[in-house]
């Protein structure tokens, strides 16, 4: 291996090359701590050319790839195995912003860029990116691309596959596909883009991608309410649809198990209980009064529990920062068996309340901590407390899954809304997956990857 890391050293230079085991930490345990892997060396590229160079290199040595952005992976998608022959690529430094069409309402970037950087670039010219994470001060565009990422305005604007106009990848024999092209429309044969999307890089490493913009708004009303069940939440998400359109751009729920961890963490933020909060937020050119008079307009005709209506920016960040450190104040708050699961936003009153009695009659006295995107169906759905004191919770996960995974999948969900699949979830998805579909995905990734060097021991 000392001829490979010498030729790697030569493509990437020696300080883009790791090998020392405080230098490589970084890169070795993933974010939730759950996944410590032991890498051959981490290298860091800093284009497309040493990109295809290095992956070249890998195949004729025969070493595995596991690809890393952001390193925020909550399935260990980006984290090596413990063998000492897995090279991890961080794309960190494909960090350009290659241009910029708001004519076309386009914007062209390297992987390696945060969310937060392209958040920045699209309204400097005056555009959205609409896509909004939690972490998107430190997730990367590779990332989200490889998770097909989806956030808290997948309402209105889409997961990154409806945010993505063109894509640069190299695959796994060191070719370049470059389909960087900002078109809306293009019929001449497959989307190939599409297949990197979702892929958690195994079937190529993403280096760009051109992304859609829209226009930057120009006013936002936001809310916080208390209703009394989650059957009130869907039926105010309907109403809302049906009166403000698309004008509704996140709708975002969390059940009182939440609120309380919440509390404990971050007792200033909390405006007030309920059985379930809905955090709204409407947004549109125009004036901000009117859309804020109209939101509580529509409120005042509606039976809640209670409620605020943020009068400013700086309120409005407040209710969004509630959101936001939900994980966070979760991790803090100890261990838990995490689910992030979709079905019809129709089935989730359903969801919500036969699985909870399910795993309370498995697990008495077990807490669960439901928060996440109703909108779109997508639900942060989190157990812990199986067992008196906590001691044996990850011993209890394969029950606990089965139980919600079943529930899921009655209800035509799927198991990984936008987080992936990565080394937790991949059993689960031999065991739910439609047959014919990972068939068909592991035909394509053997035609691609023949040699199976693209993240192994992942979903595939």
């Amino acid at each position: 291996m000392n001829d490979f890391l010498t030729q790697l050293a030569a493509i990437v230079g020696p300080r883009h090359l790791l090998t020392a085991d405080a230098d490589t930490a970084p890169f070795t345990l993933d974010w939730r701590r759950r996944y410590q892997g032991a890498p051959l060396a981490v290298a860091l590229p800093g284009d497309t050319a040493e990109v295809s160079a290095l992956v070249r290199l890998c195949r004729a040595h025969r070493v595995a790839i596991v690809p890393q952005g952001g390193n925020t992976s909550t399935c260990g998608a980006a984290t090596p195995d413990g063998s000492g022959r897995q090279l991890v690529v961080a794309l960190r430094r494909l960090n350009a912003i290659r241009g910029v069409d708001a004519d076309n309402n386009a914007l062209t970037v390297g992987a390696g860029v945060t969310l937060q950087q392209a958040q920045q670039a699209a309204e400097a010219a005056g555009r959205l990116f609409p896509l909004s994470l939690a972490s998107q001060g430190s997730c990367q565009i590779g990332g989200n691309l490889s998770t097909n990422a989806g956030g808290v305005a997948v309402l209105r604007y889409g997961t990154m596959r409806e945010l993505t106009l063109g894509l640069e990848a190299v695959l796994p024999d060191g070719r370049v596909l470059d389909q960087l092209q900002g078109l809306r429309k293009d019929t001449t044969g497959l989307d190939l883009k599409q297949l990197f999307i979702g892929a958690e890089g195994q079937l190529g490493l993403i280096t760009a991608a051109t992304l859609k913009l829209f226009p930057l708004p120009s006013a936002h009303a936001t809310a916080m309410v208390g209703v009394g069940d989650i059957e009130t939440a869907i039926d105010w998400l309907n109403r809302l649809r049906h009166r403000f359109g698309d004008r509704l751009t996140a709708f975002e729920v969390m059940d009182a198990s939440c609120q309380q961890v919440l509390l404990r963490h971050h007792p200033s933020l909390m405006p007030f209980s309920a059985p379930w909060l809905i955090l709204i937020e409407l947004s549109d050119g125009g004036d901000p009064a009117q859309l804020n008079d109209a939101l509580a307009e529509w409120l005042a005709t509606q039976d809640m529990l209670d409620g605020v209506i943020a009068q400013n920016e700086t309120e409005r960040r407040k209710l969004w920062t509630l959101r936001e450190e939900i994980s966070e104040s979760q991790r803090k708050d100890g261990p838990s068996i995490k689910h992030d699961i979709a079905v019809p936003t129709s089935a989730l009153p359903r969801l919500v309340r036969d699985c909870a009695a399910d795993l309370n009659q498995a697990f008495p006295g077990v807490r669960i901590v439901a928060f996440g995107h109703a909108g779109d169906g997508n639900l942060h759905y989190n157990v812990s407390f199986t067992r008196p004191g906590n001691a044996d919770l990850f011993d209890d996960e394969p029950a606990v899954n089965a139980i919600v995974y079943d529930h899921v999948y009655r209800l035509g969900g799927t198991l990984a809304a936008e987080h992936g699949v990565g080394q937790l979830k991949k059993d689960w998805l031999v065991r739910y997956k439609d047959p014919l579909a990972l068939e068909l995905m592991r035909t394509i990734k053997a035609a691609l990857d023949p040699d199976g060097l693209m993240n192994p021991g992942k979903w595939l």
